[in-house]
C-alpha cells in the first residue's frame, strides 16, 4: 500500500504560521504606509472613549468667602448674603476654611467613572439590532407559511413583499421609511431603524424558512396525519424542528448581515456604533484608530453570534432537534 507523503504546503501547523505570517506582514505595511502619510498615531487617546473619570461640581453662587464645618459649607458674601450648602454623599469640598471664593467656582465636587461613547454607541447597536431580529422573524414565520399556504392570495401578498423588498437597497428603504412612514406616524428615530432592518431582513430570513419548510418530506405529513395530528401540531412537532435544524446556518448568517447593516442607520442621525465612530473622527482627526476599533467592537459581536450559532448546530447534530 502506497502512503501519501504530505507535503509541507499541506502541512495545517505550516498554514497558520503562514497565515499569521501573511496578516503580520499586511499590518505591518499598513502601519508603513501611514508612517509615509506623516500620519500620528493616538492609541493613547482610545481608553476615555470606552471609560472615563467624570467630575461633577457645586458652584458657588456669589463672590464672598466660605466656612468648612465638616459636610457643610457657609457661604458669606461681601453684601451679606450667607448660604448653607450641605454636601451630598460622596462630595468632598475642594475649598479651604476662609478661602476667597467668586461665582462659579467649585466647591465640593464628586468623582466616578462612566461609559463612553464607544459604549452607549455599542449598546445603542445591540438594542436596535436585537429588536430588529425579533420584527424580522415575527414577519418571516408569518410570510413563509403565507407562501406556502394554499390560498393564493396569501401567496401573492407574500411574494410582492418580498420581492420588491429584496429587490430595493436598505439604504433607500431606511429613507423611505424615516422621511415618510415615521414621518406620517411621528415614530421616534430608533424605532424606524429598527423597524427598517426588521421589514428588510424579514423577507430574506421568510425564504430562507419557507425553503427550509418545503425541503421536509411530505411523507411526514401523511405520517403524522395517520397519528392523528392536525395541521398545527405537526408543523410545531414534526416539520419546524427540522425544518430549523436545516435552516440554522443560514439563519445565524442573515443575523450576522443584519448586526453588520445595523450601521446604515446612522444615516438618520441614531447614535449607534458607527455614528459615534464619525463623530470621534471629527473631533480628533484619528481615523486609523477609531475605525480600526469600530470594526474590533463589530467584529467581537458577529463572532459571538457565530460561536452561539456553531455550538447550537452541534449540539442540534448530536441531539437530532431542538431538544
Amino acid at each position: 500500500m502506497s502512503s501519501h507523503r504530505q507535503s509541507l504546503l499541506e502541512n495545517p501547523t505550516f498554514g497558520k504560521v503562514g497565515a499569521a505570517l501573511f496578516y503580520l506582514l499586511l499590518a505591518a505595511g499598513l502601519f508603513f504606509a501611514a508612517t509615509k502619510m506623516n500620519y500620528s498615531w493616538k492609541w493613547n487617546s482610545v481608553p476615555k472613549y470606552f471609560a472615563y473619570e467624570k467630575v461633577e461640581t457645586i458652584p458657588a453662587e456669589f463672590d464672598g468667602t466660605v466656612k468648612v464645618e465638616g459636610n457643610r459649607l457657609i457661604l458669606i458674601g461681601h453684601e451679606g448674603e450667607k448660604r448653607v450648602v450641605t454636601l451630598p454623599e460622596g462630595y468632598k469640598p475642594v475649598v479651604k476654611d476662609g478661602e476667597e471664593i467668586y461665582e462659579g467656582d467649585a466647591l465640593a465636587e464628586t468623582k466616578h467613572w462612566v461609559p463612553g461613547p464607544l459604549i452607549n454607541g455599542l449598546i445603542v447597536t445591540l438594542k436596535i439590532s436585537g429588536l430588529g431580529a425579533l420584527l424580522a422573524f415575527s414577519i418571516a414565520i408569518l410570510l413563509a407559511f403565507m407562501r406556502i399556504s394554499k390560498y393564493p392570495v396569501l401567496q401573492y401578498i407574500a411574494s410582492a413583499y418580498i420581492t420588491v423588498i429584496r429587490g430595493t437597497p436598505l439604504l433607500v428603504q431606511i429613507f423611505i421609511f424615516y422621511f415618510i412612514i415615521a414621518t406620517i406616524f411621528e415614530m421616534p428615530r430608533f424605532y424606524a431603524g429598527a423597524m427598517s432592518l426588521g421589514l428588510f431582513y424579514g423577507a430574506y430570513i421568510a425564504e430562507v424558512l419557507r425553503g427550509a419548510i418545503q425541503s421536509i418530506d411530505r411523507g411526514q405529513h401523511e405520517a403524522a396525519k395517520s397519528l392523528g395530528m392536525n395541521w398545527t401540531q405537526t408543523m410545531a412537532y414534526i416539520v419546524m424542528p427540522q425544518a430549523f435544524k436545516r435552516a440554522l446556518p443560514a439563519l445565524v448568517g442573515e443575523l450576522i448581515a443584519l448586526v453588520k447593516d445595523s450601521s446604515l442607520v446612522s444615516v438618520i442621525s441614531i447614535t449607534d456604533l458607527t455614528k459615534v465612530g464619525r463623530e470621534i473622527v471629527a473631533n480628533t482627526f484619528s481615523p486609523f484608530e477609531t475605525w480600526l476599533i469600530v470594526a474590533a467592537m463589530y467584529f467581537a459581536i458577529t463572532s459571538i453570534l457565530s460561536f452561539i450559532g456553531h455550538r447550537l448546530e452541534k449540539r442540534m447534530k448530536l441531539k437530532g432537534g431542538l431538544a
